[in-house]
């Protein structure tokens, strides 16, 4: 059986009390006394994603490239590898995106074939990991054969012609049409194609909301008959989109509320909001958090985010240890700068760190060793601009504290957890908590017992 699945089989035993458990308290909950036999809570989900671009691995034969580095992928944590648009790009009116589609059953020639592909999926399956292809199922490039062959098959205005999709600044795509049955076909056949050819495991579904559900639940039906545990994961915002089938969605809101608590923002506020974004769901881990992705990176400067590039682990570790499936995006495990962007248009190979690669792991082991208590009771804190919260479950207990100020502070520790013998999950030793904790810029501390 699949890596996702079996992941997605935990997942869904996650507790409602995962999504509602984000009230600010200002009493601390007692630490349980271990009974004779410690009650068993349910778990949280383990599932990381890992954004590959293909273009920050190399300037060809991207594919091979990006197989070469598994073991390092791997070893971040992944258990899910999202591979973004490997289809051939078009080229009319084209500005370099990857996301501007010429041929649905085409690898881009610069990314390698259809049988690479199939070997780094292979590799990856061997390490147990699920392989997901970014799909763009709402628009294609201006030199895709569609338009020529079937031009019934896009938007027309009412002068015939066909068009870019309304309300968007796309002009290098042109917008298909989903009245069309023919096309709706075409489209699931050129899903099925990957299924069958490379034995990917899912999609992430680009701008989902540009297509109509009921393209999305047929598709899904259809492409389920082939691999029943196929994975999907949906560029929307919004619980309906599991009503499609879809497994997993963004939780785009939650992205600015990290971002105004790294700017100032007051830790009480960014718990309530963040936690309430969940109260629709009942399994928090259907919801996929990120603090850096493609989008983030290409429009946004990590000073602009959250005050500079040493930010960024705190960021993630705040985010994986609260709630939902994090995100890391290729490139998070390099020497960023805190000023410029990050395109994802551009053949930029990037050297990869180790020191930080292993900081994101260090989290990310974390985030898999503390599932159990993690679908426990959440429970946040008043401490200043520090943003602290627990959780207990059954006989077990884990303590976050993150800074988000470039400053050194110190920071009070919940009293009922002041003189407790914890573990240090980031030294991995055994400390008696003080009163109270220093904690450098953007410094964090997580503990567990």
């Amino acid at each position: 059986m699949k890596t996702t699945k079996l992941l997605l089989s935990s997942l869904m035993l996650a507790s409602s009390l995962f999504a509602m458990g984000g009230c600010s308290s200002n009493d601390d909950p007692e630490i349980p006394v271990n009974p004779e036999n410690p009650a068993v809570g349910e778990s949280a989900g383990t599932m990381v994603i890992y954004e590959a671009n293909p273009r920050f691995f190399a300037t060809n034969n991207c594919i091979n490239a990006i197989n070469d580095r598994l073991d390092e992928i791997k070893a971040l944590g992944t258990t899910v590898l999202w591979i973004m648009p490997v289809c051939e790009p078009g080229e009319l009116k084209s500005v370099g995106s990857p996301y501007c589609i010429k041929n649905y059953k085409a690898m881009n020639p610069r990314y390698g074939t259809v049988a690479d592909l199939k070997s780094l999926v292979d590799n990856a399956h061997s390490m147990g990991m699920d392989v997901i292809i970014d799909w763009v199922a709402n628009h294609t490039s201006w030199d895709n054969e569609w338009i020529t062959e079937h031009p019934d098959w896009y938007t027309q205005n009412g002068a015939g012609n066909i068009i870019s999709p309304e309300g968007q600044n796309w002009t290098d795509v042109a917008d298909l049409n989903y009245d069309n049955a023919a096309m709706r076909a075409a489209m699931i056949d050129a899903m099925a194609y990957w299924i069958t050819e490379t034995g990917i495991d899912g999609f992430r579904c680009d701008y989902t909301d540009g297509v109509p559900h009921d393209f999305w639940a047929e598709a899904i039906t259809q492409l389920r008959a082939i691999d029943s545990e196929l994975f999907m994961l949906s560029e929307s915002e919004g619980s309906d989109y599991l009503n499609d089938g879809f497994d997993m969605y963004y939780d785009w809101s939650y992205a600015s509320l990290v971002k105004d608590l790294f700017n100032g923002g007051k830790a009480d506020t960014f718990f309530d909001k963040a936690d309430a974004l969940l109260d629709a769901i009942d399994d928090a881990s259907q919801v996929m958090r990120y603090v850096y992705n493609h989008d983030v990176a290409m429009s946004n400067t990590l000073a602009s985010l959250y005050g500079g590039a040493d930010a960024l682990p705190a960021v993630y570790a705040l985010t994986t240890l609260l709630n939902g499936t994090p995100l890391v995006y290729s490139s998070m495990e390099t020497e960023l700068p805190s000023n410029g962007t990050l395109s994802f248009f551009d053949y930029n190979p990037l050297t990869w760190n180790s020191g930080k690669a292993e900081v994101y792991a260090t989290i990310n082991q974390i985030y898999a060793a503390t599932a159990e208590v993690r679908g426990g009771k959440l429970s946040t804190y008043s401490t200043g601009d520090v943003a602290t919260f627990t959780r207990v479950n059954g006989s077990h207990a884990m303590l976050v504290m993150v800074n988000p100020t470039n400053t050194t502070v110190s920071v009070k520790v919940p009293i009922t957890y002041s003189g407790t013998t914890m573990r240090n999950m980031l030294t991995s030793t055994d400390e008696e908590l003080p009163v109270a904790i220093e904690l450098d810029g953007y410094g964090y501390a997580i503990y567990y017992k």
